[in-house]
């Protein structure tokens, strides 16, 4: 059971000694899908609480501050103030296929036009949408009796069909074959992390990529206070690299950025493993550095 809400980067859980991301990375039935640079993050199914669909942004998961919107009503309390994103969930409460699931997607755009631009990557497709809104959904979620408790289903089987009204963007991934072996770690060697301190040197990591300064091995080492863990974290952001240049996509629209003068497979991917967790996998330095800068919703 994977509790929601953050999607981790796999480099990042290692600062603490959690090497399941070293596992996931090698696992053998790996599930991939595309992440999409849609903006903001859409929820949406049935609130365990009152039977009732919702919608809502990822603050429908807080303990405090709660905004599920099972009205239009509750949307202009809720998100009233945020003009761009009431009027999002407006069409998706009106437009978004009934479901007794929990279900989180990236919001790419309206219908009408061959391309949309939620966020920082544009993108285009092949015809014209006709539908009303475009969602990318990536997560189905279980609770535990309350949107608060919710957490991921790594095995989850539900399809998305697109209707008259919602196109579910959902491209096909293939990997390539691995047959190498996870590498052996001499965890005596490296001092790792509290969670207290992770979080700190994700921050300060995170202000490098703000900066656009590439991660190398002395920053880290100076973030992280130990250089066999730097050279860890390196590691694995070095083997999350290569298996995304493994991945084979098939289908969904063309991806670009600095305003369409140049093409790229999309802002990464997710990943889930039966038994080692679900992360993503973005190449850090072009498309969080953007995400950082250039972010609507952030």
């Amino acid at each position: 059971m994977t509790k929601n809400l953050h999607l981790p980067h796999p480099e990042d859980t290692i600062l603490t000694g959690d090497l399941n991301a070293l596992s996931a990375l090698y696992a053998p039935f790996s599930d991939f899908s595309v992440k999409f640079d849609g903006a903001p993050a859409v929820v949406w199914g049935t609130n365990p609480e009152t039977g009732n669909f919702f919608v809502g942004t990822k603050s429908v998961f807080n303990k405090k501050k709660i905004k599920i919107n099972e009205t239009h009503s509750d949307i202009e309390v809720n998100h009233g103030h945020q003009k761009t994103v009431a009027n999002i969930l407006h069409h998706c409460l009106d437009y978004l296929p009934r479901t007794s699931s929990i279900v989180q997607g990236d919001f790419i755009g309206f219908g009408g036009e061959y391309e949309c631009k939620p966020n920082t990557i544009i993108y285009q497709f092949d015809e014209l949408v006709e539908q009303k809104i475009i969602i990318a959904p990536h997560t189905v979620y279980d609770t535990n009796g309350s949107l608060s408790s919710a957490y991921i289903i790594e095995d989850d089987d539900i399809e998305f069909n697109t209707t008259d009204t919602v196109l579910f963007v959902i491209p096909c991934v293939d990997r390539m074959p691995n047959k190498e072996l996870v590498p052996n770690i001499d965890i005596d060697a490296i001092t790792f992390l509290s969670d207290k301190e992770s979080k700190k040197a994700q921050i300060e990591i995170n202000s490098l990529i703000r900066e656009g300064i590439d991660l190398n091995d002395r920053d880290i080492s100076d973030i992280v206070g130990c250089s066999n863990l730097a050279n860890l974290y390196l590691m694995i952001k070095e083997m999350k690299e290569l298996l995304m240049e493994s991945l084979i996509v098939n289908g969904g629209p063309r991806a670009f950025i600095d305003d369409g003068d140049f093409e790229v497979d999309g802002e990464g991917y997710v990943m889930k493993t039966k038994n080692y967790g679900t992360y993503k996998l973005v190449d850090r330095e072009v498309f969080s550095y953007a995400n950082f800068t250039q972010s609507r919703f952030a």
